[in-house]
């Protein structure tokens, strides 16, 4: 399968992505009545004026910029892609506009990538998968020319530079693989299989060479053991996900079936659920996704990036995608990953 050129995939998924992020902002830590009571019916809820944007949307650049940086020099290797992402964040840690509530897994892991004489697997969180590991894995999905294990490897690797847990590297690596499937053309009713037979296929495999000895902070007898236990909590919720599908219901919440979103896996499953709920209606979709009781800005903005990836950069209206925070950077790196 070939991405089709018109489609511009990396840009309608990095512009979808911010857009849910900003959608979801003013959401975030109020339950659905609140949500309602504020912004009245969900289906017509506008984009807030101006439409800013949250850690979400500025890590997911810092990742890109990192990529680029890396995939500049040459072929993306775990070696060349640890510096520049490392330094990007760090740098957003350290910026001025890092004022969103961001994640304290994030500010406190980059913290400690920024003692120089410390391997990032130092700083690695081991026990939090939250979902800053995977908001900001969608640009791996999106860098033309990687090979499978390269995808997987750097998006498992961004993920442990900050949250270290086996669930955060799993997640973001399907995530990614995602992302990935939707912006090659993949069928979105068969997404879910997919995705269940990405993960029983890479159940028990660490990926040593991006990863290092990352495995050994855990409590775990080998790399294998900690990896898999990453894996059967994805395949778990990707089941949960399965059923909501089986017997749609639009109008409930999408955290009671597949979870609050402040977890990776349930970022990637409610996300995604809201994607799956709405494949064709994609502003009601991110609407959906930031009218939720748990993380909204996280949910919405990877609806936004599986949105993206699937339908193009025409889907978003005018009007909204030229009011997003940091549109010009968000349209070069999509325009750099569609060439």
């Amino acid at each position: 399968m070939t991405m089709t050129v018109t489609k511009r995939a990396a840009t309608g998924a990095l512009i979808g992505l911010a857009l849910g992020d900003a959608l979801g902002f003013p959401t975030e830590f109020n339950d659905v009545p609140s949500i309602l009571a504020k912004c009245g019916p969900w289906r017509e809820m506008p984009l807030p004026t101006p439409a800013i944007v949250t850690d979400d949307t500025q890590m997911t650049l810092a990742l890109g910029r990192g990529l680029r940086t890396a995939t500049d020099r040459g072929v993306l290797r775990p070696e060349e892609m640890v510096e520049p992402v490392r330094q990007e964040f760090i740098a957003w840690n350290r910026s001025p506009e890092n004022n969103r509530a961001p994640g304290n897994t994030c500010l406190r892991a980059c913290e400690l990538l920024e003692r120089a004489h410390l391997p990032w697997q130092e700083a690695s969180q081991i026990g939090s998968k939250g979902c800053g590991a995977n908001m900001r894995v969608a640009p791996l999905g999106l860098v033309p020319g990687l090979s499978d294990e390269q995808r997987a490897g750097a998006a498992q690797l961004q993920a442990a530079l900050t949250h270290g847990h086996p669930t955060a590297l799993a997640a973001s690596d399907l995530t990614a693989h995602a992302v990935r499937l939707l912006a090659q053309g993949a069928e979105p009713t068969g997404l879910v299989g997919l995705l269940r037979s990405y993960a029983l296929e890479n159940r028990s495999h660490y990926h040593e060479r991006w990863l290092g000895d990352l495995w050994t902070r855990s409590q775990d007898p080998t790399p294998e053991h900690f990896i898999t236990r990453g894996w059967d909590e994805c395949l778990e919720v990707l089941e949960r996900l399965r059923r909501a599908l089986r017997v749609p219901s639009p109008e409930t919440d999408p955290c009671l079936a597949t979870g609050a979103g402040w977890i990776a896996e349930e970022a990637l499953a409610t996300g995604l659920l809201c994607f799956l709920l709405f494949v064709d209606e994609p502003l009601t979709a991110l609407r959906r996704a930031a009218c939720t009781s748990g993380d909204s800005d996280s949910i919405a903005c990877l609806t936004g990036a599986f949105a993206g990836a699937h339908l193009g950069s025409e889907v978003w209206p005018r009007d909204w995608a030229d009011r997003i925070e940091y549109q010009g950077e968000l349209v070069t790196l999509g325009a750099l990953w569609d060439a």
